[in-house]
């Protein structure tokens, strides 16, 4: 590789990375509840809920990790958890799970 291909792949690397850091913990952190939009009931549905990997009780209150699948938040009991969820979440997604996990109003279309 000469000395152009270098600095492209470099500048390359230096702006992926930056776009993973802002999507884990940044803009993209929304999902976690960090970011509010407009016209959407942000609150967190009381009472515990199952983390579908582990099936441990969490309050969703107390947790920092979640996921969004198809308008349904997931409460993890730790980003461990959630990081398995979001490698092979179908796995884990059941039709019960699916309507355990929903939002308090924060329905997509659904009565």
């Amino acid at each position: 590789m000469d000395a152009e291909s270098l600095k492209s792949l470099g500048w390359f690397l230096i702006w992926g990375g930056l776009f993973f850091v802002m999507m884990r913990y940044g803009c993209g952190a929304h999902m976690m509840g960090g970011h509010s939009h407009g016209g959407h009931d942000n609150t967190k549905p009381s009472g515990n809920t199952k983390d579908p990997v582990c099936g441990m009780n969490v309050d969703p209150k107390n947790t920092k990790a979640a996921a969004v699948r198809e308008g349904t938040t997931f409460y993890f009991c730790s980003n461990s958890c959630r990081d398995k969820f979001e490698q092979a979440s179908a796995k884990y997604i059941s039709p019960s799970a699916h309507g355990e996990q929903q939002q308090e109003g924060h329905h997509h279309g659904q009565t």
